[in-house]
């Protein structure tokens, strides 16, 4: 068993004033005990996660905690919370494919990078606040 991480999880965990913390805290706690089996996300994810938790607090140290949430930290002895995986060529390419066609409006590049992704590594499962993936993944949330 293993689950995809999409960036909102990680970006309501770092951010308390985030409408989702903390249901989003509660959600990192189980994927700390395996409940969902293997935790999986993206360079792509790290990267919108990064950033956008940079602009939603407008500090710095928000991005790197959530970068260090999926990356991990030695200096603060926090383990990597999931493995990261690449998006590569073939990904990319189908990435594409589906963003162009458009066949659910609202969902990002990004967002098709990692529905992608989760119906390879994860079954189709994915942890995301992001109703854009219902009916196209078995998402919790």
């Amino acid at each position: 068993m293993s689950i995809f991480i999409d960036t909102g999880i990680f970006v309501a965990f770092v951010n308390m004033k985030d409408r989702d913390h903390a249901r989003a805290v509660v959600l990192v706690d189980e994927l700390r005990k395996a409940v969902y089996g293997i935790p999986y996300t993206s360079d792509y994810v790290l990267d919108e996660a990064v950033t956008v938790a940079l602009l939603r607090t407008r500090r710095l140290e928000s991005g790197i905690s959530a970068g260090s949430l999926i990356l991990g930290s030695k200096e603060a002895s926090i383990p990597p919370l999931a493995r990261l995986l690449r998006v590569d060529e073939q990904s990319f390419h189908e990435a594409w494919k589906n963003f162009r066609a458009g066949r659910k409006p609202g969902l990002s590049f990004t967002d098709y990078a990692s529905l992608g992704l989760a119906r390879t590594y994860a079954g189709g499962m994915i942890m995301s606040f992001d109703d854009g993936f219902d009916g196209l993944a078995t998402r919790i949330h």
